[in-house]
């Protein structure tokens, strides 16, 4: 996993750290032939806790289990087509997160999203962003920025990210809709919900890239997350 080189040394010590509270916190189960081992966890757990970086925040408290499927997996799916017509389909997923307290994985996703951090979309990066957007009990791509300042400064803090945030979900909206290139993935034009999952990948992965199309996004990022990937990660 180059990013823990990337990252400065008292960083690595503190994600050292968490890994190991994670790990003894959470349960990991194998699906579909896979059998669990230490490096999946630990590949895993390294991803996931990136995004705790001094940050005061639990564990992602909500997380019981993080089931993990060899490759790309299939549920069951329908869809309501209306006069009493559902259509049922099997549809192909890398990973999801359940309020309910599992996040379901695919392994080599996450060991591609490990390896090429900087490169391209990262799973578990996606898929933790979406229990830090479940832990205010809501699914809206607003997760608790609450970190103890007075009412005031939350609420300026709040105010802030709701501008900065619902500007660019509807520009890449508009964007996608046109067939544009974009900085950010066109998955996050689906809701509010994805849009913030896919802008915690991009700022981990793409962080100067994001920095220079995106900078009013790329700095509320930085203050929630507590951290400027654009200071250790190199240059695409």
């Amino acid at each position: 996993m180059p990013f823990l080189v990337w990252l400065p040394e008292h960083d690595q010590r503190e994600l050292e750290g968490h890994i190991q509270v994670f790990l003894a916190e959470k349960n990991f189960e194998g699906c579909g032939g896979l059998a669990m081992t230490e490096e999946i966890k630990v590949c895993i757990a390294a991803q996931a806790c990136l995004l705790l970086l001094h940050r005061h925040t639990g564990y992602y408290p909500s997380l019981r289990s993080v089931v993990v499927y060899p490759s790309t997996y299939f549920v069951q799916t329908s869809r309501h087509l209306g006069a009493g017509i559902i259509e049922e389909s099997q549809q192909a997923r890398l990973g999801e997160a359940w309020q309910e307290g599992t996040v379901v994985l695919a392994w080599d996703a996450v060991r591609k999203g490990a390896s090429d951090l900087g490169l391209g979309p990262n799973i578990v990066l996606h898929e933790f962003a979406h229990l830090l957007d479940f832990e205010d009990g809501r699914t809206d791509g607003a997760p608790l920025l609450d970190f103890g300042e007075s009412r005031a400064a939350r609420k300026s803090r709040y105010a802030s990210w709701t501008r900065v945030f619902g500007e660019e979900f509807e520009n890449l909206r508009v964007k996608v809709q046109r067939g544009e290139e974009a900085v950010l993935n066109a998955y996050g034009a689906t809701n509010p919900a994805e849009f913030f999952a896919v802008t915690t990948e991009t700022f981990f992965t793409c962080p100067h890239e994001m920095q220079k199309h995106h900078q009013e996004l790329y700095d509320q990022l930085r203050e929630f997350y507590r951290q400027d990937p654009v200071q250790w990660t190199p240059a695409n």
